[in-house]
């Protein structure tokens, strides 16, 4: 999403970690966010004041006697975000017990706004029970603490205690920013292909990537929904908070489906299901044997026909129609087939869409006889096209 006209102070404090700042401050800049930095006096000991003034296009708030005395509450006020990244836990002991020493505790205390917090520092210092009740403090107070992520550390050990990715701090500043659209609904979404196994080493199986379907459980995630993503064989990574069940074959899919269906509100069907799976499957690996091998293969169940037969009233079922030929005549035939509300057509013929792109193009075709056609767009964008749908029906 957009961060246009949003104001957000960014806090740096002095941590090896102060550099991924400088990455975030770039993202949200290209978000179209207005920034204003402001570093304690250590932060200069890994990056300047100039890297953040230049890419931020606002001064640095780096000391209380550098600016009118009373710059910490007008700043206070001027932001919509307050986000601290790095947080070191020299700054989380301050903010927990009120200490005002510098440019960033002054303006901690005196913000109105909401304050967000990633911490950064080694394994040991983040879990001492210090920083665990000074931890805990802030989210009394109501701040938001971002999770650290694992891996090595700058002492060279290895845990907790690495500052969230920049990437990773964006998002969950959209998710706050997002207008809570789908607060306190249940969301089934599936995603990416399914095999069919033919052996113990071989299936069938198709292109899809899965991506569509994890940007929807993305946005619906943003929007407040509650989310469960059934999700087929993919590398793609899955967005934090959102609960996942792996699946594999068709048969795995509509199992999963009935388990969940009952307590949705809505249910998103993106995912690739076999039509075909092998009548026989061998228990040991098919040698090569003959110039020419026949597999028989039987119908699938039919997952979303499935579902749509017992679809309650104020329940919204979306379908996808990947298409290669007669795109709109086999939408609607599958619109009225499946019970659907609504379809969404993508069509191999567009360039850009379908299958492992970052790209979609699709046409929405609902049960009122309503047809909306969309440019290419990211599959983001293209998730909130059709939660925006969603929403008209609900």
């Amino acid at each position: 999403m957009s961060l246009a006209g949003k104001k957000i102070i960014l806090g740096v404090t002095a941590s090896i970690a102060a550099y991924k700042s400088v990455l975030l401050l770039r993202l949200l800049i290209k978000q179209g966010a207005e920034v204003k930095v402001i570093v304690t006096p250590a932060t200069e000991k890994f990056v300047g004041e100039l890297t953040f003034a230049s890419l931020s296009g606002n001064p640095v708030f780096s000391g209380l006697w550098s600016h009118e005395w009373s710059a910490h509450v007008e700043m206070g006020l001027w932001g919509d975000l307050m986000v601290v990244a790095p947080a070191s836990a020299n700054t989380i002991a301050k903010f927990a017990n009120g200490i005002c020493d510098n440019a960033l505790t002054a303006v901690y205390l005196a913000a109105k706004c909401p304050v967000m917090i990633a911490p950064a520092m080694d394994r040991d210092m983040i879990l001492h029970p210090a920083t665990q009740k000074n931890t805990e403090t802030l989210r009394e107070y109501g701040n938001i603490v971002l999770p650290t992520g694992t891996g090595y550390l700058a002492s060279g050990l290895q845990g907790q205690g690495r500052m969230p990715e920049p990437e990773e701090i964006l998002e969950a500043i959209e998710d706050f920013f997002s207008p809570k659209l789908l607060a306190g609904k249940k969301v089934m979404i599936t995603a990416g292909p399914t095999q069919e196994a033919i052996d113990p080493v071989r299936y069938l199986s198709n292109h899809s990537s899965g991506k569509m379907g994890i940007a929807l459980a993305q946005e619906a995630k943003r929007m407040g929904a509650e989310v469960v993503l059934l999700l087929g064989p993919t590398s793609v990574p899955t967005p934090p908070g959102i609960k996942v069940v792996r699946i594999a074959s068709a048969k795995d899919m509509l199992i999963a489906a009935q388990t969940h269906a009952d307590a949705q509100d809505i249910m998103i069907y993106s995912a690739a299901v076999a039509d075909y799976t092998p009548t026989i499957v061998s228990e040991t690996k098919i040698k090569k044997k003959t110039e020419e091998f026949t597999i028989e293969l039987t119908k699938t169940a039919d997952v979303l026909g499935t579902i749509g037969k017992t679809k309650k009233p104020n329940q919204v079922l979306v379908g996808f129609a990947l298409e290669t030929d007669h795109e709109e005549e086999n939408a609607r035939k599958k619109l009225a087939s499946k019970n659907l509300d609504f379809v969404v057509l993508n069509s191999l013929r567009d360039k850009g869409a379908g299958f492992a792109h970052d790209t979609n193009k699709i046409t929405i075709l609902d049960k009122n006889g309503n047809t909306i056609a969309f440019e290419l767009k990211s599959k983001q964008e293209v998730a909130r096209d059709i939660l925006n749908k969603v929403i008209e029906f609900l």
